[in-house]
């Protein structure tokens, strides 16, 4: 009889996952090489990362969320206190980047865990169903 739920004993869930660039299979600290660059493969069960299709997705959504979160401090910040120019610049460079790693590191963590859980591959020829 074939197993309908599939194991997921040791496997960390989504959030983790992205957080702390855990693998989606084995929990292992692994997933990342650099600061947003995935590892070739994970170092503990050899989970080839590169088979995964991440994209630029989260290049793209965290430009736009961060940029007008950031834009939007900056305006409050410079109406309520008029700091001068050299403050935005030592506070809010810093910050975006900061949040710009992070972020791609989580975005990125998500989505290659989320492709993992749900078994996920490119659309092809091999996916059309016949009536």
């Amino acid at each position: 009889m074939p197993e309908l739920e599939p194991k997921t004993e040791g496997q960390p869930g989504l959030v983790p996952a992205a957080l702390f660039g855990l693998c989606p299979r084995c929990g292992a600290r692994t997933l990342f090489d650099g600061l947003a660059s995935f590892a070739p493969r994970c170092r503990a069960c050899g989970l080839d990362y590169s088979t995964f299709n991440v994209g630029d997705g989260p290049a793209a959504f965290l430009t736009l969320l961060i940029g007008a979160l950031v834009t939007g401090l900056a305006i409050w910040l410079d109406q309520s206190l008029h700091p001068p120019f050299w403050v935005h610049i030592v506070l809010w460079v810093p910050i975006t980047a900061g949040l710009v790693v992070w972020g791609l590191r989580a975005g990125k963590g998500a989505l290659l865990a989320a492709e993992y859980q749900r078994k996920a591959v490119e659309a092809g020829a091999s996916d059309v169903v016949d009536e």
